[in-house]
Parts: C-alpha cells; sequence; structure tokens
C-alpha cells in the first residue's frame, strides 16, 4: 500500500497565521494546504523565521490559526475548547523538541510514564509501559537514571519515548537532531527511519539538517507563508 492510498492523518486547509505587531499585521502563514497520510514523513525545511515553528504549534494545537483548519485523524481541532484539546493533544499527537524538556528531578521511565500519569493511569501500569517504549528506543538500561546521568542523544531518546508512549497518530519533531553531534543524530535518525517501518502513524519534521530531511517521504520548503515542494 503507497502513502496516498493509507488514510489521511492529518490535513490543513488554507491554513494562514497573522500576528499583529504595533499598527502593523505579520503574515507568517499564508493559505496553506497539506495532507499527511498515515506512516508518512514529512519534512519542512525553511530559513531562520519562515513560520516552521508557528505551523507545528498549529498543528499540534497549541496555537490558533487565524484562518483556515487542521485535522488530525477526522477530528478538526478548531471544534475542540481548551480541555478537550488537552485530552486529545494527550492521546493522539507526540511532541519531540530540539531540546528534550525532560524534567530533572524525575528518572528516565518517569519522564517517559508523564503522559499516561497525566491520562489517569495507574503509576505502575504507566512505569511498566515506559519501561517497554525504552527498550524499544534502546534505553532500557538506563530506565532509572536521571536526565543529569544521560548523555544528549540518550536524553533524546527518552523524549522520543515519552512521545510515543501513547501511541500517537501523529508526531511532530522540530529540530530533532539539531542539539546532537553527527553520530549520535544518525542514531536518532536510524530510530526514527525504524519507528516509521513499524507504525501508523504520520510525521511532520521541520528541520535545518539537509541528511534528515532527505531520509523522509517527502520534503517542503516553507517559503513566505506557503509550503512549496523542495
Amino acid at each position: 500500500m503507497t502513502a496516498d492510498t493509507k488514510p489521511v492523518m492529518l490535513e490543513c486547509r488554507d491554513l494562514t497565521r497573522v500576528y499583529s505587531e504595533g499598527p502593523q499585521d505579520v503574515t507568517v502563514l499564508d493559505g496553506l494546504d497539506l495532507q499527511v497520510h498515515a506512516g508518512e514523513r514529512v519534512a519542512v525545511v525553511g530559513s531562520s523565521g519562515s513560520g516552521k515553528t508557528t505551523l507545528l504549534n498549529l498543528l499540534g494545537g497549541l496555537d490558533h490559526p487565524s484562518r483556515g483548519s487542521v485535522t488530525i485523524a477526522d477530528q478538526p481541532l478548531t471544534k475542540l475548547n481548551d480541555a478537550a484539546m488537552g485530552r486529545f493533544r494527550n492521546r493522539y499527537i507526540g511532541f519531540v523538541y530540539q531540546f528534550h524538556h525532560l524534567l530533572a528531578e524525575f528518572t528516565a521511565c518517569e519522564n517517559a510514564a508523564l503522559p499516561l500519569i497525566v491520562r489517569g493511569q495507574k503509576r505502575r501500569e504507566a512505569e511498566k509501559r515506559a519501561m517497554a517504549i525504552l527498550e524499544q528506543v534502546g534505553m532500557g538500561p538506563r530506565g532509572k537514571h536521571k536526565p543529569g546521568e544521560l548523555s544528549g542523544g540518550e536524553r533524546q531518546r527518552v523524549a522520543i519515548a515519552r512521545a510515543l508512549i501513547t501511541d500517537p497518530s501523529l508526531m511532530l519533531m522540530d529540530e530533532p537532531t539539531g542539539n546532537l553531534d553527527q553520530t549520535t543524530a544518525g542514531n536518532i535518525l536510524g530510530l526514527m527511519d525504524e519507528l516509521a517501518r513499524t507504525s501508523a502513524c504520520a510525521f511532520v519534521i521541520v528541520t535545518h539538517d539537509t541528511s534528515l530531511a532527505a531520509h523522509q517521504d517527502r520534503v517542503l520548503r516553507l517559503d513566505g507563508g506557503r509550503l512549496l515542494t523542495s
């Protein structure tokens, strides 16, 4: 089954974001249309300030569009209030950032388990699931270590495990290898390739890393507020 015959996991129509700066309006995103299918990996590249992070924030429901719509797993985000959006995000969306944003006082296992604990799952069950995911990303032996005891690549693997633990329909990744050395970035890239092969999750990856972008199914360039085929 090819990517375009699989179900549409993410769809944007006329997605627009305008910010008011003093007396002027600044259009960061201007009428974007995008479809990403289940299991498809799409890289978004562009210069600094082109709106890549704004796009991810809109896709993840962290910001509201000035116009247009975002639909994930057949759910239009504009129809969700803040509380419902939080529940939807916890169930359907995984986030991985350039900086891992792990909680320093918690172990790798506890950090990875947090989304399930927030959902209301019992701590012991959540941590059992977290250890299984940490094994999947090669971090099982480090599950009891705190972030300060882990390398940059190890912390990023824990962040990926935390994003995967809810079996999301959409993974949003903002420069996931941008803060890593070449060898570690290559390991993370291999992990992402494996996850894409074994999961129906759709991936949208914002990056400046040309090697990371080249490994994805499609590369789009954000320029002048619009998405162009790169």
